[in-house]
């Protein structure tokens, strides 16, 4: 059994004895170069600054932030960063208003990588913690869509996948709770394997796609499905629990 989960051991960073600068590069920056913790501090003031102006000064400062950068990029307005050395972006991404990138990882420097032409629109929450996220080509993520990806749970969604508003994919969600004399926060989290999305898939809104489920390329989940089971190729599933209705 595990003795922490992801929130304690960040909960235990802050609350320990050490420097509130430490504790900031630790938990935030994740560097320890006081020279990157400037730039980053330069391009969190930017990010804050609205319109065209905010556009062209983040096109032109973010890029060195990330673990790598392509060309076309476009950073819009109160974009919130964690480790973004480990963030790894393609040619022309679109990262919409109040996206939270979270890339915490104690072992990886590729946590968190999205695809040529991914889009983010307003208010997506990746967040990684110990769990790496990958999100491949031309897929995009409408608003208030929320991934977590945690425990060594990765999450993976192929390219061409269109995902609804406020949907949510969690790898590595569950907590063990088999024993009634320790809390069910620190018995640790389950590993399920992670969540898998292969190419082309839909995901309609609202829905729920749980660790150890895989929809294999082609698969749609109809509004509001919650789906525990992977669903076969070119199959349409509903409900919840989600059921395959038909095929394609």
């Amino acid at each position: 059994m595990e003795k922490q989960t992801e929130i304690n051991k960040t909960h235990k960073v802050i609350t320990e004895q050490g420097s509130a600068l430490s504790k900031y590069q630790n938990v935030i920056v994740g560097n320890g170069s006081l020279g990157f913790l400037i730039y980053f501090e330069i391009c969190t003031w930017l990010g804050k600054i609205p319109g065209a102006l905010g556009i062209l000064l983040r096109k032109i400062f973010w890029p060195r932030l990330f673990g790598s950068c392509g060309k076309g990029v476009m950073f819009a307005e109160g974009i919130v960063l964690r480790h973004p050395k480990k963030i790894h972006l393609g040619d022309d991404v679109v990262i919409s208003e109040y996206c939270v990138l979270d890339a915490r990882h104690d072992n990886d420097d590729h946590v968190l990588t999205l695809g040529d032409n991914v889009i983010l629109s307003v208010n997506v929450m990746i967040s990684c913690k110990n769990g790496c996220v990958e999100i491949g080509a031309r897929t995009g993520l409408s608003a208030h869509t929320l991934i977590h990806a945690t425990n060594n749970c990765p999450v993976h969604i192929g390219e061409d996948g269109i995902i609804g508003p406020q949907c949510y994919l969690a790898a590595g969600g569950n907590y063990n709770y088999a024993r009634l004399d320790v809390p069910i926060k620190e018995q640790g989290i389950a590993p399920d394997g992670g969540v898998t999305l292969e190419n082309d898939i839909w995901l309609g809104a609202k829905v729920a796609v749980l660790g150890g489920v895989t929809m294999h390329s082609g698969s749609i989940a109809g509004a509001g499905a919650v789906v525990t089971k992977s669903v076969p190729e070119n199959s349409i599933c509903a409900g919840v629990p989600a059921k395959v209705i038909r095929k394609r």
